[in-house]
Order: structure tokens, then sequence, then C-alpha cells
């Protein structure tokens, strides 16, 4: 469905990525995890051509990209078989909710309106926003904008959604409505690439877990796995900061 080869992204002489592989299967969700600066949100970023990166390939479905050398179309093939989930939502805060879902139908798919108005409403609806339709971004609490935002890249139909820290902007409240959701596209058999810290999420809804550190994959493998029993010491170091101990070393996975 979708991978990465080799790639590497340097920010002067910060070397960000270096040389990472990542395979997705279509329907698949894979949850990347790592430290703040590991480069997570860099290779997101480098798949959706937000970054180029210096070298790497990547494949989405029958479409093949060198990074370094790919053209603006190449780019713009790529954007419409991908979406992205920012951590700060990105809604256009002149439009309404549901003209933000129909913007990308519209302006980049060539969508009628009366077709994307419906699909918007639809996957509002999946939301749980049917309420809310004619709400400004203003009007919205950060958890309703993100659902908004997750709303607006399902109705893109793509081949793949990438979540960069999806709740990361959000009051703690506000998470689990946001990660509800989440769960319920995931159940559909969307494929998902996911950079977060919610570790209930990568251990409930990930088929795979990939913790990476500074620019490396340093493990990947089934989430009961990674959590119970990591392979690297400095996976196990990660969790030890993110979890209580005991909750990644009990072999019954009942956390």
């Amino acid at each position: 469905m979708i991978s990465v080869k080799n790639v590497h992204k340097t920010f002067g002489k910060n070397e960000v990525l270096k040389g990472v592989d990542i395979d997705v299967k279509r329907g698949e969700v894979v949850v990347i995890l790592g430290p703040s600066g590991s480069g997570k949100t860099t290779l997101l970023r480098c798949i959706n051509f937000l970054e180029k990166a210096d070298e790497g390939e990547l494949n989405i479905g029958d479409i093949s990209v060198h990074f370094r050398h790919a053209t603006r179309q190449e780019i713009l093939r790529v954007r419409r078989r991908t979406a992205m989930v920012f951590q700060s939502y990105n809604l256009f805060n002149n439009k309404n909710a549901i003209e933000n879902v129909m913007e990308g139908l519209v302006t980049a798919r060539k969508i009628p309106k009366g077709e994307a108005y419906e699909t918007a409403k639809k996957e509002l609806d999946k939301v749980g926003l049917s309420d809310k339709y004619n709400a400004w971004p203003s009007q919205l609490s950060g958890g309703q904008q993100q659902r908004v935002a997750i709303a607006r890249a399902v109705a893109l139909n793509p081949d793949v959604i990438l979540f960069d820290e999806p709740t990361s902007a959000l009051d703690p409240e506000l998470v689990g409505e946001v990660l509800s959701v989440m769960k319920s596209v995931a159940r559909e058999g969307i494929t998902m690439l996911v950079v977060t810290h919610e570790m209930s999420f990568a251990r409930d809804i990930a088929d795979r877990v990939i913790f990476m550190d500074e620019g490396a994959i340093v493990e990947e493998g089934l989430p009961r796995d990674i959590f119970t029993r990591p392979k690297e010491r400095r996976t196990k170091q990660f969790l030890d900061r993110i979890l209580l101990k005991d909750e990644y070393v009990k072999d019954d996975y009942a956390i």
C-alpha cells in the first residue's frame, strides 16, 4: 500500500532522518512512538511533501516517487492519495464546519458542490457533529475542531491518512473524544500512519508499533510485544518514562 525506503532528511548540520524504511499494508494501523526530536513528525511531513526529503523513495499504490527529484505533478499525485490530520487542526477560520470538510473535495478533487455537501454531512455525522454543520471554528472546542479535521481527511477517501500527534494540542478532558473517533476510523479499515504519545491508542488499536529515536527506527513489532517485552534497551527506557513499569511487563496484556 505505502512504503518509504531509505529516507534521509537534514536541517543544516542536524540529520533528522537517517535512512528510515517503513511499509504499511492496506487497512493497517501503524503507530509511531518516540521522544520529541526523534524524527516522527518530519517523516510524516516528508511523506506528504510538506518537507522535501534529501534522499529516499516513496511508493503509494501504483505511484513511485523519488523524494529528491519529485516533480510538482508527482507531488500533487501523492497528495491526492493521502490526507493529513495536524496537531493544530488547520481549519479555515472563514469557513464553517461543513465548508471546511467540503473544501478539499471541491477544490482538489473537483467534486460538484452538491455531492461534496452530502459527503461532508455524512462524515460530520460519523464524528458526532451533526448539530455543528454551520458552526465556525471559533465556536467549536478543540476536540470538535479536531473531529472536523478528521472528517475532512476521511471525506477525501485517501489511500492513507497521516495523523501527526492529533491530541497533543487538546486539553486532557477532550483527548478521549478524538481518540474515540480515531478508533472508529480504524475500524472502518482505513489505512492509518499515526504519530502519537497516546499509549492506550497504540496498545488497543494499532496493528503494529514502531519506536523511533534519533532519526532511526529502533524497534518495531506487535503492540503486545512492544509493550510487554521490548527487545531494545532504548525502547524500554522510553516506556519506563511513559508507563508505570508493571504496565508493560505483564504477560496477560490486561493493562
